[in-house]
């Protein structure tokens, strides 16, 4: 049963690649700054798949430790899914910096540790699967989101090199984009802002965290052994 790695593993997203990563048998460590209720039921149905591991990603410091932990009590890495990211929106000119900081510290620096780390262990097995998680705002632009797109936008750029440094090792490394999607991030999209958003959209409506969840399936899968080094984005069509 190859193990997986999902930060930001407790909501949303994350905990929608747990189930669906779950219901196809791999073994999970989510890592979240807190335990959600829904992850902690979803822990009862899967007792001997899934585990939890309490970290914030602003400290940089203990990764290493983590991962040697993790490492030792369930061996080697399969799978990193670098999801945990923060989504503070504001206007640059306006915005604190220690909140410039703390959003490149948590959706730059900290994947790019953590892949350090984990793709020790992938090494010493010659096979992984990597995959950031980064946004159409990333290559599209949002009002407001300036630090948050700079940040994503850097995820497709590690993506690349790290795609040529890993793949004599038969290690992949993708970047998924997700557009707008029912999370807590958009949950203060309504009304006419939200309809708009969806109008942007070939198909009429938003991608859907399952739709993202099941392209990460298949990025772990053998089918997608000759995918590296690329970005697939999962928006519904809205930046067709």
């Amino acid at each position: 049963m190859d193990l997986i790695i999902v930060t930001g593993a407790s909501k949303g997203l994350g905990l929608a690649i747990c189930k669906r990563l779950l219901e196809a048998n791999y073994k999970i460590i989510g890592i979240a700054r807190t335990r959600s209720e829904e992850f902690s039921n979803l822990q009862i149905t899967y007792p001997e798949q899934l585990f939890y591991k309490e970290y914030d990603f602003n400290n940089i410091k203990n990764i290493q430790p983590l991962v040697r932990t993790i490492t030792k009590e369930h061996g080697n890495i399969y799978g990193l899914i670098n999801n945990a990211a923060l989504g503070h929106d504001g206007v640059l000119g306006t915005m604190h910096e220690s909140q410039i900081s703390e959003l490149i510290r948590v959706n730059v620096e900290a994947p790019i540790v953590l892949t350090k780390y984990v793709s020790r262990s992938m090494l010493t097995k010659l096979r992984g699967r990597i995959i950031n998680i980064g946004s159409i705002i990333g290559h599209t632009g949002f009002n407001g989101l300036s630090v948050y797109g700079a940040t994503k936008a850097s995820m497709q750029g590690f993506t690349k090199s790290l795609a040529r440094e890993l793949g004599k090792a038969h290690i992949t490394v993708n970047t998924i984009a997700p557009g707008y999607m029912e999370t807590s991030m958009t949950n203060g999209l309504q009304g006419e802002k939200l309809q708009s958003i969806k109008r942007r959209s070939p198909l009429g409506h938003l991608a859907t965290v399952n739709d993202v969840a099941g392209t990460i399936l298949f990025l772990l899968s053998d089918d997608a052994k000759n995918i590296t080094g690329s970005t697939l984005t999962v928006d519904a069509g809205s930046t067709a």
